[in-house]
């Protein structure tokens, strides 16, 4: 009975040791996803706010 016990303790500790590793795992993926946002798509949508007003700076000389 005292191995069964010792043994399940070992496995609660397995266990914390993984669910620690997980959250840093998860922490990890979203700031991943955070840095993905800021440097792909913020610049994606500044071209789409810039780049008409570009073109129409651009094109403003010549008539049409």
């Amino acid at each position: 009975m005292e191995e069964i016990l010792r043994k399940i303790d070992e496995q609660e500790k397995k266990i914390d040791a993984i669910y620690a590793s997980v959250e840093k795992t998860r922490k990890y993926f979203l700031w991943t996803l955070v840095a993905t946002l800021v440097a792909f798509v913020l610049p994606l949508v500044g071209i789409a706010f810039i780049a008409p007003l570009v073109m129409q700076t651009l094109l403003s000389g010549y008539p049409i």
